[in-house]
């Protein structure tokens, strides 16, 4: 019995001696193994090119813009519109644009197509574009009589109030109508560039009242 004990006293000592490097690998192998079985982290992928194609759709929409002191700037509406990432402007069918100027003058355009950028500042209108500036009196008491361009495009510029075509044009500015092959209206100036076959017929201008 005390010979066996012997034995015993010398392998537990042996066992102690190396218990440290015994727990050392085991922790070593516990390491390794949940080093192998971790989930991996997600690589990086290469970005994506974007393409031409709507990220997104509305169906009938409206879309605002407001001035810092609150008051409406420019509304568009549509049947339809989807927007492209790519260069970020929104195609809307049966689109129709308001817009009030700073100076109070309101403008409508409507067509059949349209294609805004992304603040509505620059829209294109394609099939039977219409813009309309309605007649209006300024603060200063001076006259603006009501605005028409027609055709089968224009290009407006909500901000600056201008409005410009490559394609026949039909401008009407109170009785006065007048046809070209294009067109660059600049309503700060106050001019319309006509170009090509340009047509116009002017209505004489009507007597103050009480004057003969």
């Amino acid at each position: 019995m005390s010979r066996l004990l012997h034995w015993l006293r010398i392998g537990f000592d042996r066992v102690t001696i190396y218990l440290p490097i015994i727990l050392a690998a085991a922790l070593a192998l516990g390491t390794y193994w949940l080093v192998r079985n971790a989930p991996r982290l997600m690589e990086p992928k290469p970005p994506v090119p974007v393409t031409h194609d709507p990220d997104y759709f509305m169906r009938s929409f409206v879309i605002k813009r407001f001035y810092s002191d609150g008051e409406l700037r420019s509304e568009l509406r549509g049947k339809e519109g989807r927007h492209y990432p790519d260069n970020d402007t929104l195609e809307v069918d049966e689109v129709r644009v308001r817009t009030v100027s700073p100076s109070g003058l309101v403008t409508h355009a409507t067509a059949n197509r349209g294609l805004s950028n992304g603040d509505a500042s620059e829209v294109q209108l394609f099939g039977n574009a219409i813009v309309v500036r309605d007649a209006a009196r300024g603060a200063n008491g001076e006259e603006f009589p009501r605005l028409e361009f027609r055709g089968e495009f224009l290009h407006a510029y909500t901000d600056t109030e201008r409005v410009t075509s490559n394609k026949p044009v039909i401008l009407t500015r109170g009785d006065d109508r007048f046809t070209a092959d294009s067109m660059d209206y600049d309503k700060i100036s106050g001019v319309a560039n006509l170009t090509g076959r340009v047509r116009g017929v002017i209505q004489p201008a009507q007597p103050a009242a009480g004057k003969p």
